[in-house]
């Protein structure tokens, strides 16, 4: 028996349409029809239709709180062994059991680097052959159920073969390395960032937030479900990069194609990954499953000047024309706007419905906009609805801008010595709406002028350099803002439907969210228009419990972990129920 929805989510609303000339006579007699009963909803407001307010120029408007249906909470099919082991989630026996396996894939070191060479040639890349005994040991139902193929020596692809081909696979993803642990901030941590200790509350240490949790749990997930003797429909997916923190390029980019090159493209009916999680905005807890990313860009800044004895200096070095080109920079901000496709939108939507708290001027924009003939931003005018909203903070601001960020700063050798070269690398995370060429524009049009003021040659992306000049360089990575995914289709009401199953008696509202950060899934686009960055366990005394990721002192609560396992145990089992 499938699963259960009793109302499909529709989170985003959409005004109704303007009229129009020439209509034929059938649809006059409607337009009469509809004049009519909004004439006598002026008279008797009590009765005037769902979405019409009364407004200065005496025509319909959609109405903000009429927005963000919320599905109802999805649970599977009832079987007496699978509930019993779902049961089992809550013990102390378990508890104590995953906490045990999550401390010690911690404690298996799989740091990835910047500069790793390629596989088989750097012998960085070795950690991971522990780690996959780990987990060879840790899971052995997994391992002897399922195939398993090791796609570019480190990247994990499990398989469990559903009974039915017609359906199209469930695909779960986590990634297996995690930034590195700098030397000098060791002493900064309130347990060693490797120990994955447990002090009652929290599991500590490098991975146990980013994400060797969400592996962790998915592997607690299927190995419980092979134990209760769950047999798939839809096939089952599980996919684990090792080079996330570095770009992907290595491992994820390889076990996307090789399951691409398996199933072919829009092969999947859904992928979650990593990402967004919850958070408590006007008085509401929403859950925010990443529905998009941000695109990104680096860009490499080099000033190139003659040197010389620091005695004699010119009015200007490299390093000064430097810092000169970078306040320029920052001195500047990309525009702040919120397209209609952009999912924060959306959330905006779900908060005017549902919050007690939201605020009155956002929502007056918000009804504004929607009720707009066109609502689509012109780029020659300000946002306002993006930058009321933009006030809530950099948190807020930065799901409708694209950032810049000068992350790395570097030059000269010596104190007597000119610095003859001086660079910077700046990072961009481009907003929905934007593209890459208006980054490079922007920061051309900057050099230009610096570079004319001192007397240099610009090479802006052309792959020049001479001694006296200033280099504009992309990154090797580039990335776009990502493809949509809908908010009104089965994957994403099955999802919101886990969520309300699992967190229902904390009122939580489900809203599309979008990531200012990249994950793994920016390989994975042709696999499936239903791509979630998710993270789905929420301890409710908790923030959002991303605060500490590639930082000291990460950690995970545990209650946080388990239910990210009970969310997962109860995804999997509605996707293989879900008609989609």
């Amino acid at each position: 028996m499938p699963p259960r929805i009793m109302e499909k989510a529709l989170p985003v609303a959409t005004p109704p349409p303007q009229g129009q000339r020439g209509w034929p006579k059938t649809a006059k007699f409607v337009g009469g029809i509809f004049a009519l009963s909004f004439a006598l909803s002026l008279l008797f407001p009590d009765s005037a239709p769902i979405g019409l307010q009364r407004l200065p120029l005496g025509r319909p408007r959609y109405r903000v709180e009429d927005g963000c249906k919320q599905p109802d909470a999805i649970f599977p099919t009832k079987n007496t062994e699978l509930d019993r082991i779902y049961e089992y989630l809550s013990s102390d026996g378990f508890r104590n059991e995953t906490i045990e396996r999550l401390s010690g894939a911690v404690k298996v070191k799989t740091e990835s680097f910047d500069d790793l060479g390629p596989v088989g040639e750097d012998a960085r890349w070795e950690v991971f052959y522990d780690f996959h005994a780990y987990l060879k040991d840790t899971f052995p139902l997994i391992h002897a159920k399922l195939a398993v193929d090791k796609i570019n020596t480190h990247g994990l692809l499990y398989t469990w073969k559903g009974s039915d081909d017609s359906l199209k696979p469930t695909l779960l993803m986590a990634h297996q390395d995690t930034v590195p642990v700098p030397a000098e901030t060791v002493g900064s941590w309130t347990h060693p960032p490797f120990s994955g200790a447990y002090d009652g509350r929290y599991i500590w240490g490098r991975g146990s937030n980013d994400c060797k949790n969400q592996l962790i749990a998915t592997m607690e997930a299927v190995e419980l479900l092979l134990q209760a003797g769950f047999e798939p429909k839809r096939t089952l997916l599980l996919s684990f990069g090792f080079d996330e923190e570095c770009g992907g390029q290595q491992g994820a980019s390889s076990l996307s194609s090789a399951i691409q090159k398996r199933y072919g493209d829009d092969s999947l009916a859904v992928i979650v990954d990593e990402g967004a999680t919850f958070e408590r905005a006007w008085g509401v807890l929403f859950a925010k499953p990443g529905t998009a990313e941000k695109g990104y860009t680096d860009v490499k800044i080099t000033v190139r000047m003659p040197g010389g004895h620091s005695s004699i200096p010119p009015q200007h070095t490299s390093i000064g024309v430097l810092s000169e080109l970078i306040v320029r920079l920052e001195d500047g901000q990309y525009r702040t706007h919120l397209e209609d496709e952009n999912p924060y939108y959306t959330q905006l939507q779900c908060g005017a419905a549902h919050s007690p708290d939201f605020p009155s001027k956002l929502k007056k924009l918000l009804s504004k906009r929607l009720s707009s003939p066109s609502r689509s931003t012109c780029k020659a005018k300000p946002d306002h609805l993006a930058l009321e909203a933009a006030k809530q903070g950099p948190e807020i601001q930065y799901l409708m801008q694209t950032s810049q960020a000068v992350d790395v700063v570097g030059g000269g050798v010596k104190i007597n010595a000119l610095p003859e070269r001086a660079s910077a690398t700046v990072n961009h995370r481009i907003n929905i709406g934007d593209t890459r060429d208006l980054v490079y524009n922007r920061l051309a049009g900057i050099a230009t002028g610096i570079a004319h003021r001192h007397n240099l040659t610009l090479h802006a992306f052309d792959g020049g350099e001479g001694p006296s000049s200033i280099t504009l360089e992309a990154s090797r990575i580039e990335v776009p803002p990502s493809p949509v995914t809908p908010a009104d289709g089965r994957p994403y009401a099955v999802l919101a439907g886990t969520v309300r199953a699992l967190y229902g008696g904390d009122g939580v509202v489900v809203a599309p969210g979008i990531m200012t950060g990249n994950t793994d899934t920016r390989y994975y686009w042709a696999l499936t228009r239903h791509i979630f960055r998710f993270g789905p366990g929420y301890d409710a005394d908790e923030g959002t419990g991303l605060e500490n990721i590639h930082t000291v002192n990460e950690k995970i609560s545990v209650a946080s972990h388990v239910n990210t396992v009970k969310w997962l145990m109860l995804f999997v089992r509605n996707m293989d129920e879900a008609e989609l």
